[in-house]
């Protein structure tokens, strides 16, 4: 930690050195956001014999900024970690700082800029690209993104992005969890009350596959493509998107999955805003997954999961995938008034394919109903920079969602608690 000090403390005046003719911005941030959390039956069903969770976890950054008429520099660094995971005679941490974001970005002309290295990449809903910003570590990508920006109604950003599990002389398989290569083309125009993306992404994880009598490592590529449109009106707003995913899955097998979601919204008054919303997610058969039939279950990739089809983290967030897909029909509730935000939300869970079990050697379909999740959070703006939110969520499991999980007793109570604090203070500003 005294390393990451000195560093701060060196570019801030490393920064404040820059020759102060030229039009420049130096910002040097911070954030502190502890939270506790109460699990009973979050992400999954909880079995008969276990007790919930309960534990805070924290995530604490320093952050510097740096911008003129050349390029802008951006540093994130960050700490992740449980309180007591360590003891208080403490020597080394159990994970240890880390760099969320260290990018910087050349302004190669008033429409045209480079942004390289380890940063943030969100789109429109983060539903394909979000960082993920409830998980206490975030999403951050290794990445160069090429930018065309005419005026402010049309923007096309280009990214690129190749991974490696380290330097070396010969060829090494990439084992990490993650995208071996990735290219995307993302464009966002505003025609009036028309907001329209359009998104093509191409895929590539690495598998491995016997060839020759040897095991080697092959890339598998997919690919995402579709448009998103969003329209606002006075008090009435709605969206809708659908996107494809085709190409082969991470397994080499055919893809063919589609997405679909539309949304509507509407302010009763300033302070509350009532919508309703729904998402198809295609997915497998359970007995065409276990046949090795082609894969129809869409993958949302890179999204911030979290935010969609429940707060409860039933699916899509490090789970879910390569099964028989969601229908999600939710009715956000919206309230806000002075420094109070306040949020309820049902869901109503339904699979998008058969969910079926085998019994001897025939298979049972199950129905499709998975359960009903309800979610409430409560925030207050003490200022600018501090937050307080509080959460609480129940599933109302169905027998369906005990087959999906393959593990604990629906008829047991499934809820989450949360209060989480949130600091962000400056510590110093410049322009």
């Amino acid at each position: 930690m005294k390393k990451i000090i000195c560093l701060f403390v060196v570019l801030t005046f490393s920064f404040l050195m820059v020759n102060s003719g030229v039009a420049q911005e130096v910002k040097i941030s911070g954030e502190l956001r502890p939270r506790y959390e109460m699990r009973h039956g979050f992400g999954t069903l909880i079995p008969d014999a276990e007790e919930a969770a309960n534990f805070v976890s924290q995530r604490t950054r320093i952050n510097a900024w740096f911008a003129n008429s050349n390029y802008r520099f951006y540093l994130s660094l960050q700490d992740v970690r449980v309180w007591g995971d360590v003891p208080q005679l403490n020597k080394a941490d159990v994970n240890g700082p880390s760099v969320h974001e260290a990018w910087a970005e050349l302004l190669l002309s008033e429409a045209w800029s480079v942004k390289a290295g380890r940063q943030e990449i969100i789109y429109d809903d983060s539903r394909i690209f979000g960082n993920v910003g409830w998980a206490q570590q975030a999403r951050s990508h290794d990445a160069a993104v090429i930018k065309f920006e005419p005026n402010t109604s049309h923007r096309l950003d280009v990214g690129l992005a190749y991974n490696a599990l380290q330097e070396s002389n010969f060829k090494t398989d990439y084992t990490i969890s993650n995208y071996k290569t990735m290219q995307y083309a993302w464009y966002h125009g505003n025609f009036g009350k028309l907001g329209v993306s359009l998104l093509v992404l191409n895929n590539g994880y690495a598998y491995h596959t016997i060839q020759d009598s040897a095991d080697v490592e092959k890339v598998a590529f997919s690919q995402t493509l579709g448009p998103r449109l969003s329209y606002k009106d006075g008090k009435f707003s709605a969206n809708a998107t659908f996107y494809y995913q085709t190409g082969k899955n991470s397994a080499n097998r055919q893809l063919s999955a589609i997405y679909f979601a539309a949304d509507a919204g509407y302010q009763i008054q300033q302070s509350l805003s009532i919508g309703l919303g729904i998402e198809y997610l295609s997915g497998s058969d359970t007995k065409d997954g276990a046949t090795g039939e082609d894969d129809h279950s869409f993958t949302p990739l890179y999204g911030t999961n979290h935010k969609f089809n429940g707060w409860m983290d039933y699916f899509y967030v490090g789970n879910h995938g390569g099964s028989v897909g969601l229908v999600d029909v939710y009715l956000p509730i919206n309230f806000k008034k002075d420094k109070w935000s306040l949020t309820l939300m049902p869901h109503y869970f339904n699979t998008a394919a058969t969910l079926s079990t085998y019994y001897g050697e025939t298979w049972k379909d199950q129905d499709s109903y998975l359960g009903t999740e309800i979610d409430f959070s409560a925030a207050y703006a003490f200022s600018p920079e501090v937050t307080i939110e509080a959460g609480y969520s129940h599933l109302f499991a169905s027998e369906s969602m005990q087959v999906l999980k393959n593990s604990g007793n629906y008829k047991n109570t499934q809820h989450w608690a949360w209060l989480m604090l949130t600091v962000k203070p400056v510590f110093f500003s410049s322009k």
